[in-house]
């Protein structure tokens, strides 16, 4: 399936920037479940400085604000051709060591509620059946709702607030796999929605290594192994190691951000 895919993100700042710089993982690579036709980042009110592959081997582009800016618009846009592998990207490891995916951070540190559902897990004899019943589990007992958690929310607050979105549901999903020892990473990408072009936001969802399979791809939102309506773009342990955009600034001014996003065939 080849999907085509716009990607804006627009800061409006109150008063003139003197300096920023954004980290923008918005290029997406070619890989067992997806080949990249073409790609293109446009910035408008900046420039990218410089591009590299990071530690999670994520495309990354550092942009600086054009001193003096109050606007900044960054569009990322092009063509991928995906294929159906059952959510098994297989295995395909970069410079990050598998033990470093079985480690919590800040937003996925375990707590009784990740305990509680890692229950989920029983004794593993069956790993990629047993994960899915927590997929299910998470997805059962926090509703998908909007506007209830935010970027910086924990897993563990998610699961005390008994909603959320699906960082929230990547997150919890992720402290719960490692709370058994399986190493588990967050991925940020794109979500193809049947009849659906505009959409807020990209999309979440989580992936567990399974001896014999490699990387395997959990949806817990939409209660599904990622498939060819999925276009993966940034991994890490966390949602924040995966952010889209991310930066600094300096300076008095406060900014809005409006992000526009198509993903059609």
């Amino acid at each position: 399936m080849q999907l085509t895919i716009s990607h804006k993100t627009s800061y409006a700042y109150d008063m003139p920037v003197d300096f920023a710089l954004q980290k923008l993982r918005l290029r997406p690579l070619t890989n067992t479940m997806q080949d990249v036709d073409d790609w293109q980042i446009d910035v408008i009110g900046g420039q990218i400085e410089a591009s590299y592959l990071d530690h999670y081997g994520n495309h990354t582009d550092l942009v600086s604000v054009t001193p003096g800016a109050t606007a900044v618009d960054i569009t990322a846009r092009g063509h991928v051709t995906t294929h159906d592998k059952a959510g098994v990207l297989g295995t395909v490891y970069g410079r990050a060591p598998l033990w470093h995916f079985a480690q919590s951070t800040h937003l996925t540190a375990p707590g009784a509620g990740v305990r509680e559902f890692a229950r989920t897990l029983g004794k593993m004899k069956d790993p990629l059946a047993s994960l899915h019943d927590l997929s299910n589990a998470i997805r059962d007992a926090l509703p998908y709702r909007t506007g209830v958690t935010g970027a910086d929310t924990t897993a563990e607050q998610a699961i005390k607030i008994g909603a959320g979105v699906c960082q929230d549901h990547a997150q919890i999903f992720i402290s719960a796999a490692r709370t058994r020892g399986v190493p588990a990473r967050y991925v940020g990408g794109y979500l193809m929605i049947n009849d659906i072009v505009d959409q807020d936001a990209a999309h979440a969802w989580a992936e567990a290594h399974i001896e014999g399979l490699g990387w395997v791809g959990f949806d817990v939102s939409n209660g599904v192994a990622p498939d060819e309506k999925y276009v993966r773009v940034a991994t890490g342990r966390d949602a924040s190691c995966a952010a889209p955009v991310k930066g600094m600034r300096k300076g008095p001014s406060n900014e809005t951000l409006i992000v526009s996003l198509q993903v059609q065939q």
